[in-house]
């Protein structure tokens, strides 16, 4: 299965289940947002589509937004759980334990930035996955982190989601 097949197969459920619209978006930033699961999961380029099928469709953007939000929220925030708990031991985890590279840039970047790393790694594609985890792992204070953590999930929901639906509706005014 390509991956346009995915961001069909994902479009069309939502096509045709709008109700089904503000689960999957949650779920899909959430796995986007999960230290392992990002590795694996194009998230990006589904919510990109789903963007554009809301502008289409004329499903409500904010509750579309709230959902991306508090999914990229919540796996960033495990992610920082995962790393805080288990320390260095998540570099013996699959996938990392392939891709170790991941988290010694992870790490670097972490120090470079601190908490506006944990702002800003969200929207560096393979850093989304390690950062929050770098920031567990070296014991960043948990206040600092979600706030930090929260902000970025706000403001990457938006941009992944807004382009498509707002730039649909524009399209759609300035051809007719």
């Amino acid at each position: 299965m390509s991956l346009n097949d995915i961001v069909y197969w994902v479009s069309d459920i939502v096509r045709q289940h709008e109700d089904w619209a503000v689960p999957i978006i949650f779920l899909l930033a959430f796995g986007e947002s999960l230290a392992f699961l990002s590795l694996l999961l194009p998230a990006t380029v589904i919510l990109l589509a789903l963007g554009a099928l809301i502008g289409e469709s004329g499903i409500a953007f904010w509750p579309i937004w709230a959902a991306a939000a508090a999914g990229a929220f919540l796996g960033d925030w495990l992610s920082y759980w995962i790393g805080y708990h288990y320390q260095d031991r998540v570099a013996h985890m699959w996938p990392l334990s392939r891709n170790p590279q991941l988290l010694v840039r992870g790490h670097a970047f972490f120090e470079r930035w601190g908490v506006l790393g944990i702002f800003f790694g969200r929207f560096f594609g393979p850093l989304r996955a390690v950062v929050p985890l770098v920031g567990g792992i070296c014991a960043m204070p948990q206040t600092s982190f979600q706030m930090a953590n929260l902000a970025s999930a706000m403001v990457w929901a938006f941009g992944i989601l807004a382009p498509g639906v707002y730039g649909i509706k524009w399209l759609s005014q300035w051809m007719g």
